[in-house]
């Protein structure tokens, strides 16, 4: 940056969670259980996960240790209330003293849900909703991120949609961080493109925005940057050949990079969208950011021109000036999400009849006021019109 502002500002940065990165340190996880002396862990995963034979290395690898465990599957898109807190009872029920999270950002978003019920001794998450609720540390908490978006392996936010109202809610504390995450690019070899395509847009709009937030700090900043390189740079490949493991490997830790990014400042609009399309459609929340990330990059464009072109430079570009680097960060974006072959908006919204409703959720956002340029309900019916007629 040319000038230094943001190192005037108060700086609070706290990782909690010990990371451990590379091919194949799965099989570290039996004595890294056996070291934490539980003894009983829930597994918050999904039928998915099941199925690609993920959740199964990692309960072999548990039954060598001799680890007792239960796994619980009921994980949605979009991780519901009901199904945090049918996960909790079957935790209660038995007996489990920690938690094992595998699998990508709704297990695991879930998973801290679950264990702020546990440690609260609670079955209602409602309850726990905001920044100040969740007051007891969790139990003993392992992350496996089987792919490459969310960050959530190391965040300290759990994302959870409410039921009755329609909308998604957040469950944020420093106690809801995991103890450990075990990143390992070998798991996420078997994520299909589409997938590989909006997760990996996804962490790109965690770096973006945790970058260009109001909170912003030059600790997460250098984090921010450097997942913008390995995500920009390794995308593309990682789409079109699944099995490059080296590509994987830069994805995964791009996108971890980018969560404790954005953990330490925060998203802004294009999250405020996402979270209410998928609290009102049930829609993919990695697709929803993909889609908006580089139109409301362009919208805010003058309020973080610098920024931008900062953005550019991280993803390989040279330029004359801020402007034209900023300009070419957005196209970069644009070229990107063709490049995967990301669905349309008009392709999963049927009609425009619920726009005011979203625009008034999305201005209702808690990462709203952090957007750089102010964001009021009509901004947000100005965004929703212009994606969905593209």
């Amino acid at each position: 940056m040319k000038n230094n502002e943001n190192l005037m500002k108060l700086m609070d940065f706290v990782l909690p969670t010990r990371i451990v990165v590379g091919p194949g340190v799965i099989s570290t996880i039996g004595a890294e259980f056996k070291a934490s002396g539980k003894k009983k862990p829930i597994i918050v995963t999904d039928k998915g996960v099941v199925k690609a034979g993920i959740t199964k290395k990692v309960t072999d690898l548990l039954d060598a240790a001799g680890i007792e465990y239960v796994v619980f599957d009921g994980i949605e898109p979009n991780p519901k209330d009901v199904n945090v807190e049918a996960a909790a009872a079957v935790a209660r029920e038995h007996n489990c003293d920690s938690l094992i999270a595998v699998g990508g950002g709704s297990p695991i978003d879930a998973a801290k849900s679950v264990g702020v019920l546990m440690a609260h001794n609670a079955d209602n998450i409602k309850k726990y909703e905001g920044k100040l609720a969740a007051t007891e540390p969790l139990p003993y908490f392992v992350t496996v991120p089987t792919t490459s978006g969310t960050g959530s392996e190391i965040t300290f936010s759990s994302v959870i949609t409410d039921t009755k109202n329609m909308y998604k809610m957040t469950v944020k504390s420093k106690y809801t961080a995991a103890a450990l995450a075990i990143c390992d690019p070998e798991l996420t070899l078997t994520v299909p493109p589409h997938v590989t395509a909006a997760t990996g847009v996804d962490a790109l709009t965690h770096a973006i925005e945790g970058f260009t937030a109001k909170p912003a700090g030059p600790l997460g900043d250098a984090c921010a940057l450097y997942a913008i390189e390995l995500i920009y740079n390794n995308l593309v490949e990682a789409y079109n050949n699944g099995a490059n493991l080296e590509a994987r490997a830069a994805m995964l830790t791009g996108s971890m990079l980018a969560g404790i990014s954005f953990s330490h400042s925060d998203v802004a609009a294009v999250h405020c969208v996402a979270e209410s399309l998928g609290g009102m459609y049930d829609l993919p929340h990695g697709e929803c950011n993909a889609i908006f990330l580089p139109y409301i990059m362009e919208y805010n464009m003058d309020y973080c021109v610098e920024k931008y072109a900062r953005v550019a430079t991280a993803m390989g570009f040279t330029y004359a000036d801020d402007k034209e680097g900023a300009q070419k960060a957005v196209d970069a974006v644009k070229q990107l999400c063709k490049d995967v072959k990301l669905r349309r908006f008009a392709d999963l919204v049927p009609n425009k009849d619920q726009f005011e409703t979203l625009a008034i959720n999305s201005e209702n956002n808690g990462s709203n006021e952090d957007n750089p340029r102010p964001m009021t309900k009509d901004d947000y019916m100005y965004i929703l019109n212009l994606v969905y007629d593209a």
